[in-house]
C-alpha cells in the first residue's frame, strides 16, 4: 500500500490464519444475508401485517422507512470505519439491527412497526457498507473476487428463497416471526466475528476526532430530501406545499453540509471522494446503476401479473432469475478485467445492459411469460459485468484508511439513485397510463382494477406501454453510466501495490 495502514489482508501478515478467516468470511456471509433477506421476506407478509395492525394507507412505509435510515447512515458508518476499525462498527450495526428485529416482532401497531424498521434501517447501514469494506481488506486484489463471489451467491440465495420463506412464516407463524427470524442468524454472526475478527491494534495518536456535527447534518439533509422523494407524488402532489417545504428544507441542510464539512478536521463525507476520478466516475455510474435497477425490481411483477397474467409466486420467479446470473457472471468478471482493465470491463457490462432493458418495449403484447425471463436473465449477467469490477476497482485505489468512506460512497449513490428512480419512473408510468385512460387512473389503482378482474384490456394495455416507458427510460440511465465511465474513468484504474 502506499502508506502504512492496518488493513487486514491475509493470514501471514495480520495474523488472521485461514481458519479464523474463514470463520469472519462466514460471519459476513450471515450478515449480508440479513441484510439481503430483510426486503424479499417482508414483502411477503404485508396482507398478513396489515390484516393484524391495520394502516394500509402508510404500509409503504414499512419499506421507506427502512431504505431512509439505510441511506443516510452509509456514508457515517463508512467513515466510523475508518476512524475507529471495522469489527466496534460491525459489531454495534449488527446489535442495531438484531434491536429493532426485536422490537419490530412486538410491534402493536403500524406506527410502532414502521418506528421500529427505522431502527432496524440503522443498523442495517452498517452491515451492507462494513460487509464490503471487510471482504476488500480480508483478500488481496487478486483473490478478492473469491469473497465477492460469495456475498453476490448470497443476494442471489435470498432473493430466491425470501419470498417464500416470509410466505411459509406469514401463512403458518405468523407474520411476527419474519422478524424474529432473523435473531439466531444475527447471533450466530455477532459470536462468529467478536471471537474471530482480530484487527491489529492502532495507535491512538492516529485517532482522527469524530465529525459528528456533520454525521448529524448528513442525516438529517438526507433524511428529508429522500422523503420528498419517496413521498412526492404519492402521499402529496408534487407541487404541494408539503413537497415544496420539504425540497427547500432539504436544499436548505444541502448548504448546512457543505458549510460545516469544508471546517472540519475529518469530515464525514470528505471532498477527495468527489476530487478523485475513479472514485467519482463509480459513484455517479453507481448512481444511474441504481436508477435502472428500479425498473425490474419495482414494474417487472406489476407487469408479469397484469399484463402475462401471471400468479404472485411466477411473477417473483421471472424477477428473481437475474440475481443467478448476475452472481454467476460476477464470480467470472475476474477473467474479463484481469486482461481488459476494470473500466472496459464495465463499459462491456453496462453497454450491454443498455441494449436488454432498450429490448424490453419491443416484447410482443400480451406475450409469453419466457420473453421478460430470458431478458431479465441476460441482463442480471451483465450487470454483473459491470457491478463487481467497479467495486473491487475503486477499493483497490486507496489504503486501509479511506477504504471504508469509499466503500460507503458508492453504496451511497446505489442508494440514492434507486430512490430517485422510484419517483421519477413512478412518475413516468402514471403519466402514461394518464395519458393511455383519458387521464383516469395511477399504476396502483389500475393494478388493483386488474387483480379484482373489473379491468378491460384497454386498460392492460396502457399498463403494458407504462412499463414499457420505464424500461426505455432505464436504458437511458444505463447509457448514462456508460457515458460517465468513459469520459471521466480513467483507463486504467491507479491501483495501490499491496
Amino acid at each position: 500500500m502506499g502508506s502504512t495502514t492496518p488493513a487486514i489482508r491475509n493470514g501471514a501478515t495480520t495474523g488472521q490464519g485461514t481458519r479464523t478467516r474463514g470463520a469472519v468470511v462466514a460471519a459476513l456471509m450471515l450478515s449480508m444475508a440479513l441484510a439481503a433477506l430483510d426486503a424479499a421476506i417482508v414483502s411477503t407478509a404485508v396482507p398478513q401485517i396489515v390484516g393484524d395492525l391495520g394502516g394500509f394507507s402508510v404500509f409503504s412505509w414499512l419499506f421507506s422507512g427502512y431504505l431512509l435510515a439505510v441511506t443516510v447512515t452509509l456514508p457515517v458508518y463508512g467513515k466510523l470505519s475508518d476512524t475507529f476499525g471495522r469489527k466496534p462498527v460491525l459489531v454495534a450495526g449488527a446489535a442495531v439491527f438484531l434491536l429493532g428485529s426485536l422490537l419490530c416482532a412486538g410491534a402493536w401497531n403500524m406506527a410502532a412497526l414502521i418506528a421500529f424498521r427505522i431502527v432496524q434501517g440503522l443498523g442495517g447501514g452498517a452491515l451492507q457498507g462494513t460487509v464490503q469494506t471487510l471482504a476488500a481488506d480480508l483478500y488481496p486484489l487478486a483473490e478478492r473476487p473469491r469473497i465477492q463471489a460469495r456475498l453476490s451467491t448470497v443476494w442471489a440465495v435470498s432473493a430466491v428463497a425470501g419470498p417464500g420463506l416470509g410466505g411459509v412464516l406469514a401463512a403458518y407463524a405468523g407474520w411476527r416471526w419474519i422478524f424474529l427470524v432473523n435473531l439466531p442468524i444475527g447471533a450466530a454472526a455477532l459470536w462468529l466475528i467478536v471471537r474471530h475478527l482480530h484487527e491489529p491494534e492502532r495507535e491512538k495518536a492516529a485517532r482522527a476526532r469524530v465529525d459528528w456535527a456533520g454525521a448529524l447534518a448528513v442525516f438529517a439533509c438526507g433524511g428529508v430530501l429522500l422523503t420528498a422523494l419517496v413521498q412526492g407524488g404519492v402521499a402529496w402532489p408534487w407541487l404541494s406545499a408539503p413537497s415544496l417545504a420539504l425540497l427547500g428544507t432539504g436544499l436548505a441542510l444541502v448548504g448546512v453540509v457543505v458549510w460545516v464539512e469544508r471546517r472540519a478536521a475529518e469530515p464525514i463525507i470528505p471532498g477527495w471522494v468527489w476530487r478523485r476520478r475513479t472514485i467519482a466516475a463509480v459513484n455517479l455510474a453507481f448512481g444511474a446503476l441504481g436508477l435502472l435497477m428500479v425498473a425490474p425490481a419495482v414494474f417487472l411483477p406489476t407487469y408479469a401479473q397484469s399484463v402475462l397474467g401471471l400468479g404472485p409466486a411466477a411473477a417473483g420467479l421471472v424477477l428473481c432469475v437475474w440475481t443467478l446470473t448476475w452472481s454467476g457472471s460476477a464470480a467470472l468478471s475476474q477473467h474479463v478485467y484481469r486482461r481488459i482493465g476494470f473500466r472496459d470491463t464495465a463499459l462491456i457490462g453496462i453497454g450491454a445492459g443498455a441494449l436488454v432493458l432498450l429490448a424490453f418495449p419491443f416484447l410482443p403484447y400480451p406475450g409469453s411469460w419466457w420473453q421478460p425471463m430470458l431478458l431479465m436473465l441476460a441482463l442480471g449477467g451483465v450487470l454483473g459485468l459491470f457491478q463487481l469490477p467497479l467495486i473491487i476497482g475503486v477499493q483497490s485505489t486507496v489504503g486501509w484508511s479511506e477504504r471504508g468512506t469509499t466503500t460507503a460512497s458508492v453504496l451511497f449513490c446505489r442508494q440514492t439513485g434507486q430512490t430517485v428512480g422510484a419517483s421519477l419512473f413512478g412518475a413516468v408510468a402514471n403519466g402514461v397510463l394518464a395519458a393511455r385512460l383519458g387521464g383516469s387512473g395511477d399504476l396502483e389503482s389500475v393494478t388493483r382494477a386488474l387483480n379484482s378482474g373489473t379491468a378491460p384490456e384497454a386498460t392492460r394495455r396502457a399498463i403494458a406501454d407504462a412499463v414499457h416507458a420505464v424500461y426505455l427510460g432505464a436504458s437511458c440511465a444505463a447509457a448514462l453510466a456508460f457515458l460517465v465511465l468513459l469520459l471521466l474513468a480513467p483507463r486504467r484504474f491507479p491501483v495501490l501495490r499491496e
